[in-house]
């Protein structure tokens, strides 16, 4: 698809998808090694963190709906804002929120997309 809308469009729900699923080898394609997050609370994580969280089952989504969804795409740098209600358990702890993730992705015609930075916050 290319670094398009519609390609970082096809991403984002690959990715909402692959939480759902805890699929972490789609998780591992579309995140990219450099990656920095920041939890709701503050907590920078890296890629290998949330893999990890994924793998051990300490972190699950049970459920994740879009709410709302933007996307914008500059030459090969992407950025989708998505509000989701999001349910599930993280760090061993249930929990329930609508969250707004804001993510900075980057094209490269050999990977497609990846986030490289991400941040959540509670809405």
């Amino acid at each position: 698809m290319g670094a398009t809308e519609a390609g970082l469009l096809d991403a984002e729900h690959r990715l909402q998808q692959a939480q759902r699923d805890g699929d972490v080898s789609v998780l591992d394609t579309l995140l990219d090694d450099r990656l920095v997050a920041i939890g709701p609370d503050g907590t920078r994580f890296r890629k290998e963190d949330d893999l990890d969280a994924y793998r051990s089952g300490s972190s699950t989504i049970d459920t994740l709906v879009e709410e709302d969804l933007e996307v914008v795409v500059a030459g090969s740098t992407g950025a989708t804002f998505a509000l989701c209600a999001v349910a599930g358990t993280f760090n061993g702890e249930p929990f329930l929120a609508r969250l707004r993730y804001a993510r900075t992705w980057a094209f490269d015609e050999s990977t497609g997309w990846r986030i490289v930075a991400a941040q959540l916050s509670p809405a």
